[in-house]
């Protein structure tokens, strides 16, 4: 304001000086009347006419004086914002055109997501220099300057993406469509239906049709060590939805069973959080079943079959299997001591095991599950020592072989309901090279694996 002030003075000096010495001689001086006063000083008035000084022409000039000094503050101030601007632009651009340098000289195949970034970071400041451009009245050389350089390095760094020393991107793009027509064409040949649904503990299907690949649940609980040994989830008609599982590992010999626990949900086994632990002596072999609340197992050395209340811990009921072979004579193919193994399907509790009088072929019989009485017997022409396991579902036994130490192939069919036997080729993953025990739950749908001491669990699919 100061300097305003001193700007409007100026020019009203300047005007009063222009004014006098413009004015005619004539007219500038005239005599007026005047007096002395006591002491003799002569005293007189004199009157200045109000066209001698343009008070209201000074009074516009400040004004305008005023107002370009306020455009002139604001401009000053954008020209500085700008200078901050420029230099901060000319930072990136030395920063891109290192970056730039350095990709020429290395000898590093760089990915297309390099060269995109730089590409992004150009464009970016080109965008912000052509708007400073615009903003700016007039030429400006340093802006001019910059944005050559932008153009210089977009182009350097379309030649490099182009002069790709070992041609990756271009390989990259055509693995890329190749994956895409890969995908296009398996979806195209490989469109399966969704397979139908059956309740639970219906057998309204036409049988097993395939198994999913498996859920490893974990190791059991006893260790690595201990590589024998049957789990699954208890099945019980009158309850199906309850969930308890056991759990029962060998001890390290592979014959005797001493421990089990038992679970009330699949979380907690997976937590080690066990309802209780029992130990019973002694079963015999990994052919333990959990059917209604009670554990089935083979009393240790002899042809015996027990029946055992998982609450109490006490043995309900022990009954000899008459004419089944043990002492490890028609055991599964590469697992000891399943002489006789346990089983459940949607009709209840069954046992698999082999006599003299079939030659080691696998005998099947259906229990009664409250006093062990053999309710009936169907036997097979398939030898029980060269299949590894063997299962029952819906009436059906299903064995099993090893492919190799990945794969286990469930190959062969008994049907109980006619007698018919047949061929099936249903492939299993495996963790490890040998199953120990299979066990398949109505409720669930699935099967439960014991697989050198890991706990499989598979989702089966029916035929309808």
């Amino acid at each position: 304001m100061k300097h305003t002030q001193v700007a409007a003075l100026l020019l009203m000096q300047s005007m009063i000086t222009l004014a006098v010495t413009k004015a005619p001689t004539e007219g500038l001086f005239t005599n007026v009347s005047g007096s002395v006063d006591d002491e003799g000083t002569c005293q007189c008035s004199v009157y200045l006419p109000d066209t001698t000084f343009p008070v209201q022409k000074a009074e516009q000039l400040e004004i305008i004086a005023a107002t370009l000094t306020k455009k002139f503050e604001i401009e000053l101030s954008q020209v500085r914002e700008y200078s901050k601007k420029i230099e901060l632009y000319q930072q990136q651009i030395l920063n891109l055109t290192i970056k730039v340098q350095h990709m020429e000289k290395s000898s590093i195949s760089y990915t297309e997501l390099d060269f995109q970034l730089l590409k992004v970071e150009i464009n970016d400041l080109e965008r912000l220099v052509t708007q400073l451009k615009f903003s700016l009245v007039g030429s400006n050389v340093v802006v001019e300057q910059i944005y050559l350089e932008i153009t210089n390095l977009t182009i350097l760094v379309n030649e490099l993406e182009s002069l790709d020393k070992n041609n990756i991107l271009a390989i990259r793009r055509q693995i890329v469509d190749l994956q895409k027509r890969l995908k296009e064409c398996e979806e195209g040949t490989n469109k399966t239906t969704v397979p139908p649904y059956f309740p639970p503990g219906s057998c309204i299907h036409r049988g097993l049709l395939n198994v999913s690949q498996p859920y490893i649940a974990k190791l059991n609980w006893r260790g690595f060590s201990y590589k024998y040994g049957s789990w699954g989830r208890d099945y019980s008609p009158s309850d199906p939805e309850n969930e308890v599982y056991w759990v029962a590992p060998l001890n390290t010999d592979g014959r005797y069973l001493e421990y089990y626990r038992i679970y009330s949900s699949f979380d907690d086994l997976l937590l080690f959080k066990p309802m209780y632990e029992r130990r019973i002596t002694y079963g015999e072999g990994s052919g333990a079943a959990l059917y209604n609340n009670y554990l089935y197992y083979h009393a240790y050395n002899s042809r015996y079959i027990v029946k055992h209340d998982i609450r109490k811990n006490t043995m309900v009921l022990k009954k000899e299997l008459l004419n089944a072979v043990y002492g490890n004579r028609f055991s599964y193919a590469g697992v000891s001591w399943q002489d006789i193994d346990f089983a459940v399907d949607e009709s209840g509790l069954w046992v698999i095991y082999s006599t003299e009088n079939n030659m080691g072929n696998i005998v099947i019989s259906k229990l009664n599950d409250t006093t062990l009485d053999v309710l009936n017997t169907w036997q097979t022409r398939q030898y029980k020592p060269s299949v590894s396991n063997a299962f029952m579902l819906c009436g059906i036994l299903y064995a099993t072989r090893p492919v190799n130490t990945r794969k286990e192939e469930i190959f062969y069919m008994y049907d109980t309901s006619n007698g018919q036997e047949g061929s099936i080729s249903v492939i299993m993953d495996k963790k490890l090279d040998t199953i120990q025990s299979i066990d398949y739950n109505p409720t669930d749908q699935k099967l439960y694996v014991y697989n050198d001491g890991y706990l499989l669990r598979y989702d089966v699919t029916f035929q309808p």
